[in-house]
């Protein structure tokens, strides 16, 4: 498995794999306004011998980073792709001397929320009414170095 940025040659690919793990996928053009226009955000793609297996958005916010989207494909999950995601996003966390690490997840999604837990995110509070079908998000935030 190898981690690559993504390009604009990936936006197809994964829009396409958003609007089948997602029930409010973002667009194509939501990733390339992502590239185009955020300076803070940075996206990979995980590879498996040269098929797109998963996908990831950070962004690095001076001394904080949030995981704006993170998705494996269906063919590949149960392969510990999202593990392999998880450990760089730390890794870049580490790298860029952010003391936290945030994301928002739906509340009906035990499997990513038991992920997150495993690599040391905390439910810290409830975003009610955060998505547009109205389900509400746990904020899972943890400390990642205490870089002061």
């Amino acid at each position: 498995m190898i981690l690559r940025e993504m390009t604009y040659d990936d936006l197809s690919t994964i829009a396409t794999l958003e609007a089948e793990l997602f029930k409010e996928p973002w667009s194509q053009s939501d990733f390339q306004r992502e590239l185009d226009e955020n300076e803070f955000a940075n996206y990979y793609i995980a590879e498996i011998d040269g098929e797109v297996a998963g996908y990831f958005g950070l962004w690095l916010l001076f001394d904080q980073a949030q995981i704006t989207t993170i998705g494996t494909a269906k063919k590949f999950q149960r392969q510990h792709v999202a593990s392999f995601m998880m450990e760089a996003i730390d890794q870049m966390c580490v790298e860029n001397e952010c003391e936290f690490l945030s994301l928002e997840v739906r509340v009906s999604n035990t499997p990513a929320q038991n992920l997150y837990k495993k690599f040391g995110l905390d439910i810290v509070s409830v975003r009610k009414d955060y998505y547009s079908d109205h389900e509400d998000a746990y904020l899972m935030v943890k400390a990642v170095g205490g870089f002061e």
